[in-house]
């Protein structure tokens, strides 16, 4: 029962509706890249990840609660590298989880391996 839990807090972030509680979430694909990222007026951040990726399901619930927490600063995506390998390698995603802050379209942090909520949120608002 905690795998699927965490497999289903994985279900993909868009602009973090709620609904009951509940994120509504849409994932990020090589479509919607530059609507979401590159022509946002937020900054986005950008969680890649895989189905199959240990560290990616335990940041999952994390990445969630920032994307609550932060809502109205920040956009937050998830990107699963498998169904968009494209993005991965345009961006030089090599580990993963990773997460990446974009601000102005552009590249303004880059987070690799699993960390806090603490410490995400602070490396966030430094680069704010």
């Amino acid at each position: 029962m905690f795998f699927v839990e965490l497999e289903a807090t994985s279900l993909y972030i868009s602009r973090c509706q709620t609904t009951k509680g509940a994120l509504k979430m849409t994932e990020l694909t090589q479509d919607n890249f530059e609507k979401e990222v590159v022509k946002s007026v937020k900054p986005v951040l950008v969680d890649f990840w895989a189905p199959w990726c240990m560290p990616c399901k335990l940041i999952a619930p994390t990445v969630e609660k920032l994307a609550l927490e932060l809502k109205d600063k920040v956009s937050v995506l998830k990107a699963n590298v498998d169904e968009n390998p494209d993005i991965a390698t345009e961006l030089s995603i090599m580990n993963i989880p990773t997460l990446v802050l974009f601000k102005g379209g552009k590249e303004a942090l880059r987070i690799v391996g699993v960390n806090s909520k603490e410490a995400i949120e602070s490396k966030i608002n430094s680069v704010l």
